[in-house]
């Protein structure tokens, strides 16, 4: 099997990204219908932001403009962690360490994807 990254699909920080998007739909399923223009539809544009992000970096020219892009990642996915952190708060979910666990994970591959690609402008 090669390692070699044919497209962003191949990339783990975008296919741990489409997981994540899979449990915050899970997740807001259950969230009060008064809501459903509020919280749940913020949580769901920030998520599907994060791998659309990586994939629209990963199809531009050049490693300045993917880095620009895995950083809107990165702001989404903070965004993201917040509006967690406000939903548990709410009592519209519990904590979940899976899913802290799963934007801990994707919040380090990004950061250090856009360190290494930082580190190839320069080198």
């Amino acid at each position: 099997m090669s390692d070699k990254i044919n497209s962003h699909k191949d990339l783990k920080v975008y296919q741990e990204a489409l997981l994540l998007v899979k449990d915050i739909y899970c997740i807001t399923s259950n969230f009060p219908k008064e809501e459903l223009y509020g919280l749940t539809s913020q949580m769901k544009r920030c998520v599907i932001s994060i791998p659309s992000n990586i994939a629209e970096g990963s199809g531009r020219k050049g490693n300045a403009e993917l880095i620009r892009f895995l950083y809107i990642s990165l702001g989404s996915l903070s965004e993201l962690e917040t509006q967690l952190d406000i939903s548990i708060m709410l009592n519209f979910t519990k904590e979940n360490k899976d899913i802290q666990n799963r934007i801990y994970f994707i919040k380090n591959m990004l950061s250090k994807l856009i360190i290494s690609l930082n580190n190839k402008n320069e080198g």
